[in-house]
């Protein structure tokens, strides 16, 4: 048995941070031999119910789970960690633009960051997941001084998982055959599923699949299935989206076996994307480490889609210049 690791998760008492901790417990992110210890984060209203969720983990008796430890107190969530998952942030409202949501956010990324900077392992992976998921990873980035930039990520798979969700569907074959569909730019409206490298079954989506249907339902649906979730079950997707947090992380941690996996990371200039900018990017994970696949040729769609999301990332950014 492996030494513990320390897991960090604000709004461990949301409803995501309640849908990933049980993954997390079990073993299903790091391992079925690597022992974890919990340091769960919440805002001061929520303790109480943090307490409850930390009852019911301890009611659960994962054998991988050593500790919980709760607070409200970042440096002491963060203390040591070796993993984070930025959950927590301030919900949209109906009456907030997206350009809001960034303003409304910054803050507590910018107080996250210095947390992360004082006190977390300076080779702590972190994943953001609480939206604008990409820029609010770049406000804890840049107020997290001598952790290294590519330590930040931002989760963009939720979207590749749907895609392969949705060609999954459309072939009827199972989700297990279906691969590399590469999500480009924001966890946002601009999002572009690309299949142009994406396989069913071995066999190349292009030529195989109604390209109308790939052009317009399959890429509207994948946009939009966060509002259609909250359309027919009244709440949102919570468990899909901690689902895949922990695929993301559990590749980043353990490796991608090849595949191509849609990560949202610092760009290094990367198809023009301008630097520093987090941007969601084809990856391939190895050795606790990842690569972005920079050799790719993206047909004159694909520039205009990524040059689309450019744009919106650098929109935000110039939002929150003062956080940066």
């Amino acid at each position: 048995m492996n030494a513990p690791i320390r897991v960090a998760v604000t709004g461990a008492a949301g409803n995501i941070g309640y849908s990933l901790l049980w993954r997390l417990a079990s073993g299903d992110c790091f391992g079925a031999d690597q022992p974890v210890i919990l340091q769960l984060l919440e805002i001061t209203p929520a303790m109480d119910r943090l307490k409850g969720v930390i009852m019911e983990l301890v009611d659960s008796a994962f054998p991988l789970v050593h500790d919980i430890i709760g607070s409200d107190d970042a440096n002491v969530a963060f203390k040591d960690c070796d993993a984070i998952f930025l959950v927590g942030s301030r919900p949209r409202t109906a009456d907030m633009s997206r350009g809001d949501l960034v303003r409304a956010n910054g803050p507590i990324f910018t107080g996250q960051g210095n947390a992360i900077a004082a006190v977390a392992k300076k080779t702590v992976k972190v994943i953001t997941v609480g939206n604008p998921c990409n820029t609010n990873a770049l406000i804890a980035m840049a107020n997290a001084k001598g952790v290294p930039a590519r330590q930040f990520t931002a989760m963009t798979r939720l979207d590749q998982n749907r895609a392969h969700g949705q060609l999954s569907d459309k072939a009827g074959v199972p989700v297990a055959q279906v691969d590399n569909v590469v999500i480009w730019g924001n966890h946002g409206p601009t999002m572009y599923p690309d299949v142009s490298w994406a396989t069913v079954k071995g066999e190349a989506v292009r030529g195989n699949f109604d390209e109308a249907w790939l052009n317009g339902e399959f890429q509207d649906t994948v946009a939009d299935r966060g509002k259609a979730i909250i359309v027919a079950r009244g709440a949102s997707s919570a468990a899909s989206a901690a689902s895949s947090a922990v695929d993301h992380m559990r590749d980043w941690w353990q490796g991608s076996n090849g595949r191509i996996v849609s990560m949202a990371v610092p760009s290094e200039g990367w198809y023009g994307v301008p630097k520093g900018l987090v941007f969601s990017f084809p990856c391939r994970c190895e050795g606790g480490d990842y690569e972005v696949i920079t050799d790719l040729q993206l047909d004159a769609a694909a520039k205009a889609k990524v040059q689309e999301n450019i744009d919106a990332l650098l929109a935000e950014k110039e939002a929150v210049a003062d956080l940066l």
